[in-house]
Protein backbone atom coordinates (compact mmCIF):
# COMPACT_ATOMS: atom_id res chain seq x y z
CA UNK A 1 0.00 0.00 0.00
CA UNK A 2 1.51 3.82 -1.24
CA UNK A 3 1.27 6.16 1.55
CA UNK A 4 2.41 9.55 1.96
CA UNK A 5 5.88 10.45 1.50
CA UNK A 6 6.63 13.89 1.73
CA UNK A 7 9.06 13.95 4.99
CA UNK A 8 8.70 16.26 7.21
CA UNK A 9 11.08 17.98 9.18
CA UNK A 10 13.29 15.90 11.48
CA UNK A 11 14.38 18.18 14.09
CA UNK A 12 10.62 19.17 14.02
CA UNK A 13 10.11 15.73 14.96
CA UNK A 14 12.38 14.99 17.93
CA UNK A 15 10.17 17.93 19.92
CA UNK A 16 7.53 15.76 19.79
CA UNK A 17 5.10 13.45 21.90
CA UNK A 18 4.57 9.65 20.59
CA UNK A 19 1.32 10.66 20.96
CA UNK A 20 1.65 13.26 18.48
CA UNK A 21 4.44 11.40 16.24
CA UNK A 22 2.65 8.08 16.42
CA UNK A 23 -0.54 9.12 13.73
CA UNK A 24 3.00 10.83 11.75
CA UNK A 25 4.40 7.50 11.11
CA UNK A 26 1.25 5.61 10.65
CA UNK A 27 -0.06 7.79 7.90
CA UNK A 28 2.99 7.32 6.12
CA UNK A 29 4.26 11.10 6.23
CA UNK A 30 7.49 10.13 8.02
CA UNK A 31 9.36 7.34 6.49
CA UNK A 32 12.80 7.68 7.94
CA UNK A 33 14.77 6.29 11.13
CA UNK A 34 13.41 7.11 14.40
CA UNK A 35 17.14 7.47 15.97
CA UNK A 36 16.77 10.59 18.36
CA UNK A 37 12.75 10.50 18.39
CA UNK A 38 9.89 10.40 21.28
CA UNK A 39 12.82 10.45 24.10
CA UNK A 40 12.26 8.16 26.68
CA UNK A 41 10.24 5.11 25.05
CA UNK A 42 11.69 1.86 24.44
CA UNK A 43 12.04 1.72 20.64
CA UNK A 44 11.88 -2.24 19.20
CA UNK A 45 12.92 -4.48 16.78
CA UNK A 46 10.38 -6.12 14.80
CA UNK A 47 10.08 -10.09 13.89
CA UNK A 48 7.56 -11.55 12.27
CA UNK A 49 7.08 -14.86 11.08
CA UNK A 50 4.48 -17.76 10.43
CA UNK A 51 3.31 -19.44 13.81
CA UNK A 52 5.25 -23.00 13.12
CA UNK A 53 8.18 -20.87 13.83
CA UNK A 54 7.06 -19.23 16.32
CA UNK A 55 8.18 -21.49 19.39
CA UNK A 56 12.08 -21.93 17.27
CA UNK A 57 12.20 -18.45 17.53
CA UNK A 58 11.61 -17.20 20.97
CA UNK A 59 13.97 -20.11 22.15
CA UNK A 60 16.49 -18.27 19.67
CA UNK A 61 15.95 -15.09 21.00
CA UNK A 62 15.88 -16.53 24.95
CA UNK A 63 19.33 -18.18 23.96
CA UNK A 64 21.04 -15.07 22.30
CA UNK A 65 19.32 -12.48 24.23
CA UNK A 66 22.26 -10.29 24.15
CA UNK A 67 21.71 -9.37 20.11
CA UNK A 68 17.76 -10.41 20.50
CA UNK A 69 16.28 -9.24 23.88
CA UNK A 70 12.58 -10.29 23.95
CA UNK A 71 10.49 -7.67 25.14
CA UNK A 72 6.97 -8.38 23.86
CA UNK A 73 5.73 -10.76 21.61
CA UNK A 74 1.77 -11.06 19.81
CA UNK A 75 -0.76 -13.77 20.01
CA UNK A 76 -1.34 -15.27 16.80
CA UNK A 77 -2.96 -13.03 13.89
CA UNK A 78 -2.97 -9.69 16.26
CA UNK A 79 -1.44 -7.31 14.77
CA UNK A 80 -0.78 -5.37 18.68
CA UNK A 81 1.54 -6.41 21.91
CA UNK A 82 -1.25 -4.55 24.04
CA UNK A 83 1.74 -4.78 26.76
CA UNK A 84 3.96 -2.67 24.83
CA UNK A 85 0.92 -0.23 23.81
CA UNK A 86 -2.67 0.24 24.31
CA UNK A 87 -3.08 2.33 20.65
CA UNK A 88 -0.65 0.19 18.39
CA UNK A 89 -0.81 -1.13 14.88
CA UNK A 90 2.36 -3.47 14.09
CA UNK A 91 0.58 -3.51 10.45
CA UNK A 92 1.26 0.57 10.03
CA UNK A 93 3.43 2.10 13.09
CA UNK A 94 6.85 1.30 11.67
CA UNK A 95 8.10 3.49 9.50
CA UNK A 96 9.06 0.84 6.74
CA UNK A 97 8.81 -2.32 6.54
CA UNK A 98 11.20 -5.76 5.01
CA UNK A 99 9.50 -8.24 3.75
CA UNK A 100 11.60 -11.47 3.08
CA UNK A 101 10.45 -14.61 1.09
CA UNK A 102 12.30 -17.73 0.75
CA UNK A 103 15.71 -16.26 2.64
CA UNK A 104 15.44 -13.28 0.00
CA UNK A 105 14.65 -9.63 0.17
CA UNK A 106 12.16 -8.93 -2.02
CA UNK A 107 10.43 -5.84 -1.16
CA UNK A 108 10.05 -2.99 0.85
CA UNK A 109 6.95 -1.32 1.62
CA UNK A 110 5.35 1.16 3.57
CA UNK A 111 2.79 -0.98 5.95
CA UNK A 112 2.10 -4.42 5.63
CA UNK A 113 -1.43 -4.30 5.93
CA UNK A 114 -2.09 -6.09 2.25
CA UNK A 115 -0.19 -9.55 4.13
CA UNK A 116 -1.12 -9.79 7.22
CA UNK A 117 -2.40 -13.08 7.93
CA UNK A 118 -4.13 -14.63 11.44
CA UNK A 119 -1.36 -17.26 10.86
CA UNK A 120 1.60 -14.30 12.04
CA UNK A 121 3.16 -14.25 15.16
CA UNK A 122 5.25 -10.53 15.68
CA UNK A 123 8.28 -10.55 18.11
CA UNK A 124 9.57 -7.11 19.61
CA UNK A 125 12.52 -7.09 19.94
CA UNK A 126 14.60 -4.15 22.14
CA UNK A 127 16.82 -1.72 20.10
CA UNK A 128 20.10 0.42 21.00
CA UNK A 129 18.26 3.77 20.51
CA UNK A 130 16.78 3.32 23.58
CA UNK A 131 20.33 3.80 25.36
CA UNK A 132 21.19 6.09 23.02
CA UNK A 133 19.09 8.96 24.57
CA UNK A 134 20.72 8.30 28.14
CA UNK A 135 23.83 8.66 26.26
CA UNK A 136 23.00 12.14 25.25
CA UNK A 137 21.07 12.71 28.81
CA UNK A 138 24.66 12.42 30.02
CA UNK A 139 26.50 14.60 27.67
CA UNK A 140 27.94 11.98 25.17
CA UNK A 141 26.68 13.07 21.99
CA UNK A 142 25.60 10.49 18.73
CA UNK A 143 27.06 10.91 15.57
CA UNK A 144 24.66 9.35 13.33
CA UNK A 145 21.43 11.18 15.60
CA UNK A 146 23.08 14.88 15.66
CA UNK A 147 24.00 14.04 11.72
CA UNK A 148 20.38 12.28 10.75
CA UNK A 149 21.81 9.24 9.62
CA UNK A 150 21.26 5.45 10.52
CA UNK A 151 24.09 3.99 12.70
CA UNK A 152 26.33 1.63 10.60
CA UNK A 153 25.70 -2.20 11.42
CA UNK A 154 27.57 -4.81 10.32
CA UNK A 155 27.77 -8.80 10.06
CA UNK A 156 30.37 -10.10 12.84
CA UNK A 157 31.93 -13.64 13.14
CA UNK A 158 30.63 -13.95 16.42
CA UNK A 159 28.48 -16.81 16.40
CA UNK A 160 25.21 -16.84 17.88
CA UNK A 161 23.57 -20.00 19.60
CA UNK A 162 21.48 -21.75 16.90
CA UNK A 163 18.34 -23.11 17.78
CA UNK A 164 16.06 -24.75 14.73
CA UNK A 165 16.68 -23.42 11.65
CA UNK A 166 17.90 -20.76 13.13
CA UNK A 167 21.40 -19.34 13.56
CA UNK A 168 24.41 -17.43 12.41
CA UNK A 169 26.46 -14.63 13.07
CA UNK A 170 25.55 -11.68 15.32
CA UNK A 171 25.05 -8.56 13.82
CA UNK A 172 26.72 -5.49 16.07
CA UNK A 173 26.31 -1.68 15.14
CA UNK A 174 29.37 0.55 15.43
CA UNK A 175 29.55 3.98 17.39
CA UNK A 176 32.93 5.94 17.93
CA UNK A 177 33.62 6.80 21.27
CA UNK A 178 36.02 9.59 22.34
CA UNK A 179 39.20 6.79 24.25
CA UNK A 180 38.10 8.95 27.61
CA UNK A 181 34.74 8.28 27.44
CA UNK A 182 34.42 4.01 26.89
CA UNK A 183 34.65 3.60 30.33
CA UNK A 184 31.34 5.84 31.43
CA UNK A 185 29.56 4.95 27.97
CA UNK A 186 29.58 1.13 29.03
CA UNK A 187 28.58 1.69 32.40
CA UNK A 188 25.35 4.08 30.92
CA UNK A 189 24.63 0.91 28.85
CA UNK A 190 24.89 -1.65 30.56
CA UNK A 191 21.92 -0.42 32.11
CA UNK A 192 19.92 -1.34 29.34
CA UNK A 193 19.77 -4.89 28.97
CA UNK A 194 15.80 -4.50 27.18
CA UNK A 195 18.18 -2.59 24.55
CA UNK A 196 21.47 -4.73 23.92
CA UNK A 197 23.25 -3.69 26.86
CA UNK A 198 27.10 -3.16 26.84
CA UNK A 199 28.89 -3.15 24.18
CA UNK A 200 30.25 -6.93 22.71
CA UNK A 201 33.51 -5.17 21.40
CA UNK A 202 35.55 -2.48 21.93
CA UNK A 203 38.86 -1.64 19.99
CA UNK A 204 39.90 -3.45 16.26
CA UNK A 205 37.07 -4.04 14.12
CA UNK A 206 39.41 -6.80 12.53
CA UNK A 207 38.85 -9.07 15.68
CA UNK A 208 35.59 -9.50 14.97
CA UNK A 209 35.35 -10.08 11.34
CA UNK A 210 34.73 -6.85 10.47
CA UNK A 211 37.41 -5.36 7.44
CA UNK A 212 36.21 -2.16 6.85
CA UNK A 213 34.02 -0.09 9.35
CA UNK A 214 33.38 2.93 6.22
CA UNK A 215 31.20 0.40 4.84
CA UNK A 216 28.27 -0.98 6.59
CA UNK A 217 26.22 -3.96 5.67
CA UNK A 218 23.15 -1.68 6.75
CA UNK A 219 23.02 2.13 7.75
CA UNK A 220 25.43 4.86 6.95
CA UNK A 221 29.20 4.97 7.10
CA UNK A 222 29.97 7.11 10.14
CA UNK A 223 33.81 8.79 10.93
CA UNK A 224 35.92 7.43 13.46
CA UNK A 225 38.14 10.62 14.22
CA UNK A 226 41.31 10.79 15.92
CA UNK A 227 41.02 10.13 19.72
CA UNK A 228 37.75 7.50 19.33
CA UNK A 229 37.61 3.92 19.32
CA UNK A 230 35.17 2.10 17.32
CA UNK A 231 32.76 0.24 19.63
CA UNK A 232 30.30 -2.58 18.53
CA UNK A 233 26.89 -3.40 20.35
CA UNK A 234 24.84 -6.33 19.49
CA UNK A 235 22.20 -5.09 17.23
CA UNK A 236 18.96 -6.36 16.51
CA UNK A 237 19.11 -6.89 13.01
CA UNK A 238 20.60 -10.31 13.99
CA UNK A 239 17.65 -11.95 13.69
CA UNK A 240 17.07 -10.32 10.36
CA UNK A 241 20.23 -12.44 9.37
CA UNK A 242 19.20 -15.51 11.16
CA UNK A 243 16.32 -15.74 8.97
CA UNK A 244 17.61 -14.89 5.82
CA UNK A 245 19.89 -17.44 6.53
CA UNK A 246 16.36 -19.86 7.68
CA UNK A 247 14.81 -19.27 4.63
CA UNK A 248 11.54 -19.32 5.88
CA UNK A 249 9.02 -19.12 3.53
CA UNK A 250 7.40 -15.37 4.45
CA UNK A 251 9.11 -13.16 7.32
CA UNK A 252 8.62 -9.52 8.02
CA UNK A 253 10.73 -7.04 9.72
CA UNK A 254 11.09 -3.74 10.19
CA UNK A 255 13.35 -1.72 7.96
CA UNK A 256 16.60 -0.93 9.69
CA UNK A 257 16.93 1.97 11.68
CA UNK A 258 13.44 2.37 11.40
CA UNK A 259 12.09 1.23 14.47
CA UNK A 260 8.51 0.32 16.47
CA UNK A 261 8.42 2.90 18.94
CA UNK A 262 6.48 1.77 22.37
CA UNK A 263 4.07 3.05 24.84
CA UNK A 264 6.11 2.11 27.52
CA UNK A 265 9.30 3.99 29.55
CA UNK A 266 12.86 2.70 28.03
CA UNK A 267 14.14 2.31 31.59
CA UNK A 268 10.67 -0.10 32.49
CA UNK A 269 11.39 -2.66 33.59
CA UNK A 270 11.14 -6.26 31.27
CA UNK A 271 11.90 -9.42 32.06
CA UNK A 272 13.82 -10.84 29.14
CA UNK A 273 13.53 -14.32 28.58
CA UNK A 274 16.66 -16.78 28.96
CA UNK A 275 17.25 -20.09 28.19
Amino acid sequence: MDRMTDQPDFTALRRLRLADLRPIIRAGTYQGHTAGLAAGHLQNNLAILPLAYADDFQQFCALNSKPCPLVGQSQPGDPSIPSLGVDMDLRYDAPGYNIYRDGRLTETVADIAGIWTDDLVAFALGCSFTFENALIEAGHPVWHIANNTTVPMFLSNIETQPVGPFGGGMVVSMRAIPDAQIDEVTRICAQFPQAHGAPVHVGDPVAIGITDVTAPQWGDPAPVELGQTPVFWACGVTPQAAILRAKLPLCISHEPGKMLIADISDRAPIDIPTA
